[in-house]
């Protein structure tokens, strides 16, 4: 997937899908933060499929920084289908944007279609036993989640050790949650498992 240049407002709005997430990278061509936060989402996607990142240099498109109240770049607009939800400002590593666009694609719910969404992603290694019956308890419940092989993924597991404080796997995070280890009861909990 490739990122697709738009050269204003009424073009962003006619390229927003619908349904899902939808991004917009304002940025300065020639800045070094900007540079470096097109070229981090570059890599993010490059084996993605189904993200919908928009970007526009504000040296050339004027009519949109303005509409949401941007006044530095980059920034990463955030939408809901069309309806505008947020903004991440600043130069984030690949590591960052590609866990920010698959956790739009990957999500968890319960069996209870009144309960919101959780997002929920397992760091794990193939060697680990406990990884394995975590993995096999999230499917028995039907929760969707992605997994990340830090072994083969050494930003994922700084990402891991960032948000946790540990190195130990299985970790898993729901919503922003960490829990360490197969904490069967608080992952419950969380995932509003029975």
């Amino acid at each position: 997937m490739s990122l697709k240049k738009i050269n204003n407002r009424a073009e962003m709005t006619d390229s927003l899908k619908a349904e899902g997430k939808n991004y917009v990278l304002l940025y300065k061509k020639g800045s070094d933060v900007s540079d470096c936060s097109y070229a981090s989402i570059e890599r993010a996607l490059k084996d993605a499929e189904n993200i919908n990142v928009l970007t526009a240099d504000v040296n050339q498109v004027r009519d949109i920084h303005v509409q949401y109240e941007i006044t530095s770049a980059p920034s990463l607009l955030i939408f809901e289908g069309k309806k505008f939800v947020k903004t991440v400002k600043g130069c984030n590593d690949d590591g960052f944007y590609k866990s920010l666009f698959e956790s739009a694609l990957f999500t968890a719910k319960s069996a209870d279609g009144d309960k919101p969404v959780k997002r929920v992603t397992v760091y794990s290694t193939p060697s680990c036993s406990w990884c394995t019956t975590l993995k096999r308890h999230l499917d028995h419940n039907g929760v969707r989640y992605r997994e990340v092989d830090v072994s083969k993924d050494q930003k994922a597991a700084e990402t891991m050790v960032r948000k946790s404080g540990q190195q130990g796997v299985p970790q898993t995070d729901i919503n922003g949650k960490m829990i360490v280890g197969f904490d069967k009861t608080r992952i419950n909990t969380l995932l509003g498992i029975n």
